[in-house]
C-alpha cells in the first residue's frame, strides 16, 4: 500500500520541480518557507521546517510552521481546529506573511477550511502559494499558484490521512525542500 505513496510523488515530480523553480528567486532574495496544515499534514510541515536547520544550516527564522490548533495540536488532536477558515488566515498574518515568502499549504483532502483560509491570505499579500493535496480537482489545487497532486487513492482505513497520503506528503515536502536547499547552497 505504501508503494502507492512513492508512485504518487514520482508522478508529481514535474509539479514539484516547477514549484522549486518558482520558489528559488523569492527564497534567494530573503523570503521564508511557511508551512501550513492541520493534523497529520500540519505535523509533517513542522517536521520538514525543523529539519532544515540541522540538515542545511538553514536559519530557523526562515522556516516557519503554522498549524491548526497551535502548539497543543503537535501532541494532541485539537478537534474542530481544521474547520476554522478565518483562523488559518489570522495565524498566517500573525507570522507576518509577505510577498517574498513561499507558503506551502498541505491538506490531504484539499478542502480543509483552515488551510484554504491561509491560502486566501497568502494570495492577498502576494506570497507564492504551493498546494499539496491528495485529491484531484480539490479547491487547494485549483487555487494555489503551484498545484502538487499526490494522488494516493483511498486509504486502507477510511478517513485516515496518516497512512499513504501522509507518506506521500512527507516524501514530497522533503523532495521540495531538499531540491531548493541544494540549489540555494551556492547562493546562501
Amino acid at each position: 500500500d505504501q508503494q502507492a505513496a512513492l508512485q504518487a510523488v514520482q508522478r508529481a515530480a514535474p509539479a514539484l520541480a516547477a514549484a522549486v523553480d518558482a520558489a528559488e528567486p523569492r527564497i534567494a532574495s530573503g523570503g521564508r518557507l511557511l508551512y501550513v496544515g492541520a493534523g497529520t499534514s500540519g505535523r509533517l510541515g513542522l517536521l520538514d521546517s525543523v529539519e532544515l536547520n540541522p540538515t542545511f544550516s538553514w536559519p530557523r527564522k526562515r522556516a516557519v510552521s503554522v498549524m491548526a490548533g497551535g502548539r497543543l495540536a503537535l501532541t494532541e488532536a485539537v478537534e474542530g481546529a481544521e474547520d476554522d477558515r478565518g483562523q488559518g488566515g489570522r495565524d498566517l498574518l500573525a507570522v507576518d506573511v509577505g510577498a517574498a515568502d513561499v507558503v506551502l499549504l498541505v491538506a490531504a483532502s484539499g478542502t480543509t477550511p483552515y488551510v484554504l483560509g491561509a491560502l486566501a491570505v497568502a494570495r492577498e499579500v502576494g506570497a507564492l502559494t504551493i498546494g499539496l493535496a491528495n485529491n484531484p480537482g480539490s479547491p487547494l489545487l485549483q487555487q494555489a499558484q503551484h498545484a502538487v497532486l499526490l494522488d494516493t487513492g483511498a486509504e486502507l482505513v477510511s478517513g485516515s490521512t496518516r497512512l499513504k497520503a501522509g507518506t506521500a506528503q512527507k516524501i514530497a515536502l522533503n523532495a521540495f525542500s531538499t531540491a531548493l536547499m541544494v540549489r540555494l547552497h551556492k547562493v546562501y
